[in-house]
């Protein structure tokens, strides 16, 4: 299982607005049915790497079917085999932390 953060930034569009563009990319994510979540600054999905490397390749098209002239996509992979990894489970592992009060920086 991979957690995967994506931006996709479109450039030569004319405007300092991106919601259009990101709501574009959202629509495919909703359709794959892949589990994700929207963030002011880019989005993360979770599940199997080919498949969200398949929607990220979609994601990244949408900006250019829109009028982009140019689009960067920043992609942040994370793969995890030896035990189950979700989102979730990323943000509960520091919370955790943070309540049994270890030293700053451990396990960094």
């Amino acid at each position: 299982m991979a957690v995967v953060f994506v931006t996709i930034a479109p450039l030569g569009t004319g405007s300092t607005s991106l919601s259009p563009f990101v709501a574009g990319c959202e629509r495919i994510l909703r359709d794959s049915g892949l589990r994700h979540e929207l963030t002011a600054m880019g989005t993360i999905i979770e599940g199997d790497l080919d498949e969200i490397l398949a929607v990220v390749r979609k994601m990244h098209e949408s900006p250019f079917a829109s009028g982009a002239a140019r689009v960067s996509t920043l992609i942040k992979v994370d793969d995890r085999r030896d035990k189950e990894h979700t989102i979730a489970g990323k943000v509960r592992s520091v919370g955790d932390k943070l309540r049994r009060g270890g030293p700053p920086g451990a396990g960094v």
